[in-house]
């Protein structure tokens, strides 16, 4: 049910059906494939690295010429440091990365691609446009955009609407950005913007301080499903369970069950996939593998998820 809309990537789509058939010459040149993700901090992370794990297994077993190397990072700096030891001591000829914050990212990866290395760069972009040569994410700027067209056509006139952003990056700019100018012009009030870093406990003392500070609150854009668990934690506590909606985002399965389930708290969803990170690894390795051109964007399109279409979007034996 993903729609993918490919700019510069003409073979793509072509490459990847193809790609689990390949054959792989044993004496082929190998080539070493750098992976730096962050540590599986929160739900949505714990989805992608479990997806980065399978998909690079099975490309191991594709292509006995690629080596993996993978590291994962709970902060900043040690991602910086993993990606300085990989150029130095590794000889990566190729590097994935998922930056844990764009701004301390973007050096690092710049002498990755000043020392002529293949640079993919998946869902958090760097500071800086046009270092990468393959970039993979979901949409940003439409799921901000389809929360915020949700809220302004289903919420009562003069709706109090209070944000949870993430961590600090590009891709939250998109989001917030796109979610304002949806409401741009309506009769809907953002009360307030805070960042509670895609974490639960972040987002849970953020919700607490908008609990005590605004009585009326008619909606919560948690723009995150870890956090609108939080957020839905702390509006338990406070007793306001039937006061306010709230739309995180990502497609987390239990968040998912409870939109199939009517639940009137979480209406709707918007859809942004884990699974990003294989789309990523695997376009990686044609690059090393085939002569698929593999340089542009890849953006995976997000979609609403309400009751009408939740089963679609439900997976229960996934790690998200």
């Amino acid at each position: 049910m993903i729609r993918r809309n490919l700019l510069k990537l003409p073979l793509a789509a072509a490459a990847l059906s193809l790609a689990a058939g390949m054959a792989v010459a044993q004496d082929a040149e190998k080539k070493v494939i750098g992976v730096s993700i962050p540590s599986a901090t929160h739900g949505f992370m714990g989805g992608l690295n479990w997806h980065a794990q399978d998909t690079i297994k099975r490309l191991n077993a594709t292509y006995p010429n690629l080596e993996f190397v993978l590291t994962t990072a709970g902060e900043a700096a040690k991602q910086v440091s993993d990606i300085e030891d990989m150029l130095a001591t590794r000889n990566i000829d190729g590097l994935v990365v998922l930056p844990f914050e764009s701004e301390p990212l973007t050096d690092p990866v710049k002498q990755v691609k000043a020392a002529g290395k293949f640079v993919t760069v998946v869902d958090r972009g760097l500071a800086e446009e046009g270092i990468e040569d393959l970039y993979v994410a979901g949409d940003n700027t439409a799921f901000g955009r389809v929360a915020g067209e949700y809220f302004r056509d289903n919420l009562k006139p003069g709706a109090k609407i209070v944000v949870l952003r993430g961590i600090p990056t590009t891709l939250d700019n998109e989001r917030v950005d796109a979610f304002q100018a949806a409401l741009a012009g309506s009769d809907k009030e953002i009360l307030d913007m805070q960042h509670g870093n895609w974490n639960r406990d972040d987002a849970f003392k953020v919700m607490q301080d908008y609990l005590a500070k605004y009585p009326e609150i008619d909606a919560v854009w948690a723009a995150d499903d870890d956090m609108a668990i939080g957020v839905l934690e702390a509006i338990a506590q406070a007793g306001r369970q039937d006061q306010m909606i709230v739309v995180g985002g990502a497609g987390m399965k239990d968040i998912v069950k409870r939109i199939m389930d009517k639940d009137p708290q979480l209406p709707v969803n918007v859809t942004y996939p884990p699974a990003l990170i294989s789309s990523a690894l695997e376009m990686t390795a044609l690059h090393f593998v085939s002569s698929a051109p593999m340089a542009g964007r890849y953006i995976i399109a997000s979609q609403l998820i309400t009751p009408e279409n939740a089963e679609q979007f439900y997976f229960p034996d996934s790690p998200f």
